[in-house]
């Protein structure tokens, strides 16, 4: 089954929506390998990509509406289908998708509706970040400018992280910290920028190579204290290559709103299908996660429900970033070997440019190595400070190392990011 949303209904029981139009109920899912309790309890819905239970009624973000289930004899079964909202402007047009459902302190419900591919905008909800109010009588549009934004996490600030995909206004994917009233550089979105030069979109975070992440999906918080020492963190979910990936954010100086950052990639095998959504299940505290086949992707079964639980074993990947011309700052959760960690041949950096236009993604322009011609340790062996003169602000960078662990284990990854000029520079 294609599964597109999940959530909790009780302490051993989840919901989820498939992408074909159905929505299960699944019990067990505590159990360590035994059977689960499988039951369809409504069908029919228009391409759901978003499920959430508020106040105990299970909500489905579709295509078309939002649907609450209602189940009035009490047998587990959806009774009735009713309609919370169906503002949704909806055309003809494949490309179109309702991503996520998510909700804020206050009870508003949040979606973001993808634009045509290739295509102008025809109706103002192409390519946008949509709010529902608590009550479901109204939608407005907080932000505008993505193509496929797949998901939305909503942050405490009133923020959002959104990810967006790779093609027509978007050299690569993007992962966007987005502020209400942002234009995020997709020409063919419903929006009233007439400039399309890259200064009059609001930059992401970082961009995205599809050699390190063909296709990101939702973004969420790590909530669970079961999964220190990343507890707070922000995750991604990749549908390109059925991974989760630790997302390492910072502001940037004198630039304020705006975020840089990078990920990595978690110590997990690769899922068989892309993952799509997931939840931290408030009484184990392990990671909930679904996802399936569906567009292009390099993870093909057609869909899976999967936990993924922190293991005691130590994680051996930078949970700290900071980036400044001239020099890259990393933290590791766990201690490095100085003698391994302190050699200057251990560790690469790349940079290169893209370039954003109408057409669909971007080469790498101008992709050069970049010389590390020191590093310092801190004396925990848990910051390492790369030394790199050549290192100037750059739409993407990568870093690639392969040191040893204070405990003598091999250390390789690579993180892949954006590094923004300081001040108010482009």
């Amino acid at each position: 089954m294609r599964f597109s949303g999940l959530d909790f209904t009780g302490p051993d029981e989840a919901v989820l929506c498939t992408w074909d139009g159905d929505v299960w109920r699944v019990g067990g899912i505590k159990g360590a390998g035994g059977p689960l309790a499988w039951r369809r309890i409504a069908t029919g819905l228009f391409q759901p990509l978003g499920i959430k239970v508020i106040g105990g009624v299970i909500h489905v973000a579709c295509r078309d509406r939002i649907a609450r289930l209602v189940d009035i004899d009490g047998d587990g079964l959806t009774d009735r289908y009713e309609t919370f909202n169906d503002d949704h402007q909806v055309t003809e047009h494949f490309h179109e998708f309702a991503m996520g459902l998510e909700t804020d302190a206050a009870g508003n419900l949040y979606y973001a509706k993808s634009a045509r591919h290739a295509l102008p905008a025809v109706v103002p909800h192409h390519g946008t970040l949509l709010r529902v109010a608590a009550d479901g009588s109204s939608t407005t549009i907080v932000a505008n400018g993505f193509r496929a934004a797949n998901g939305v996490c909503v942050e405490p600030d009133g923020t959002f992280w959104v990810t967006d995909q790779e093609g027509h206004w978007n050299p690569k994917n993007r992962i966007n910290h987005v502020r209400p009233g942002g234009f995020y550089g997709n020409m063919f979105g419903w929006h009233d920028v007439t400039d399309s030069s890259d200064a009059a979109m609001d930059p992401p975070a970082f961009w995205i190579t599809n050699a390190f992440d063909r296709s990101p999906a939702e973004l969420l918080r790590v909530t669970s204290p079961r999964w220190d020492p990343i507890t707070g963190g922000l995750l991604e979910l990749s549908y390109g290559e059925g991974r989760v990936h630790l997302v390492l954010i910072e502001p940037v100086a004198g630039r304020p709103g705006l975020s840089q950052g990078g990920m990595v990639r978690l110590p997990i095998a690769d899922l068989p299908t892309g993952v799509m959504r997931g939840r931290f299940d408030p009484v184990d505290g392990q990671l909930y996660a679904c996802g399936l086949f569906a567009w292009a992707g390099n993870r093909t079964q057609p869909g899976g429900f999967f936990r993924i639980r922190r293991t005691a074993q130590p994680l051996l990947v930078p949970v700290g970033l900071h980036a400044a011309p001239g020099e890259i700052t990393l933290t590791f959760a766990a201690p490095l070997d100085p003698a391994t960690a302190g050699a200057p041949a251990a560790w690469r950096v790349r940079t290169w440019g893209l370039e954003r236009s109408a057409r669909y993604g971007s080469d790498h322009i101008d992709e050069v190595g970049r010389e590390v011609t020191a590093v310092d340790v801190s004396s925990d062996g848990r910051r390492i400070t790369l030394r790199v003169p050549e290192l100037a602000a750059t739409w993407c960078y990568a870093l690639e190392w392969s040191v040893r662990s204070a405990a003598g284990e091999p250390v390789a990854g690579q993180l892949h990011g954006t590094l923004h000029a300081p001040g108010g520079a482009p």
